[in-house]
């Protein structure tokens, strides 16, 4: 893990280390209000009422914000939580830039370049920072503004100045974007799916932790993780899947900050992982 620390951590260099970025682009914080209340609805209603209290439950003890979005298509089962609260992006974006390059091939009737096909790869599976500002700076703020759109993904807002790693997300949109990969669609060809998916299952292990943790045996697992620490709201520590098998279809979105390491972003996430992959199974 200590290499895909490091590689976040260049973002963060730039980000943070100049000085200049940070006055410039204010870290979302949540109102102070009452803590918003897991909501899940389910067409399984038992399966709801465990959810929220075992979910709850998990973040009883947890510091820092967080935010949650969680889908089975075979249950239509919905739980969320700060669905609307905005998160700087670190890696996750990534599968972002991706869909972006699919979508803009797709629209001008290509197939991805060799070169991309290996800065794609690198991007995905090793997370590697370079190849993504390559493919960033490749895809222009025009496409990028361009398929957030027509993928209804309007509470995303791109980071400035080829700093990718500040764009802004949420819970909703990384849901909207996990809808689109699994599931058929205008906006991504069913080839551009299976390539974004089967990049997203092939991430080294060492990135393999968060929304995968607790997965029964026999469920496929896609996975992108971000994490990237600022000098306000420590630790940005995000975690998005993909899961099908044992007779459900399931999308997850942990989103984190305010946590004083990453390997404590973690393991808030996995608390929460672990309890929705043994509740979904065993419904």
């Amino acid at each position: 893990m200590t290499s895909g620390i490091s590689r976040c951590a260049r973002v963060l260099a730039v980000a943070v280390g100049t000085g200049v970025l940070v006055p410039l682009v204010a870290a979302a914080t949540p109102a102070a209000a009452a803590t918003p209340a897991v909501t899940c609805t389910s067409a399984k209603a038992a399966l709801a009422t465990k959810l929220k209290k075992d979910i709850t439950a998990a973040l009883a003890t947890r510091k820092g914000t967080v935010a949650l979005g969680f889908h089975d298509r075979s249950t239509d089962t919905t739980c969320t939580l700060r669905a609307g609260t905005a998160y700087d992006s670190a890696s996750v974006v990534k599968v972002t830039v991706l869909a972006t390059l699919l979508w803009d091939a797709k629209k001008t009737g290509r197939y991805l370049t060799d070169r991309e096909n290996t800065l794609a790869k690198a991007m995905i599976t090793k997370s590697d920072n370079a190849a993504t500002s390559t493919l960033w700076k490749q895809l222009g703020m025009t496409k990028i503004k361009g398929f957030l759109a027509a993928a209804g993904m309007t509470q995303t807002k791109p980071g400035a100045d080829g700093y990718w790693g500040l764009t802004q997300i949420t819970v909703t949109d990384e849901q909207k974007l996990l809808k689109l990969i699994t599931g058929k669609n205008a906006v991504l060809s069913d080839n551009s799916r299976a390539y974004i998916l089967k990049l997203m299952s092939q991430v080294v292990s060492s990135q393999r932790w968060g929304t995968p943790y607790g997965v029964p045996a026999g469920v496929t697992v896609a996975v992108k993780n971000g994490w990237l620490q600022r000098s306000t709201n420590g630790w940005r520590v995000h975690s998005i899947g993909a899961f099908k098998g044992g007779g459900h279809d399931y999308t997850m979105t942990v989103l984190t900050h305010g946590n004083s390491t990453m390997n404590y972003g973690i393991a808030t996430i996995q608390a929460v992982a672990k309890v929705i992959h043994r509740d979904l199974a065993a419904s």
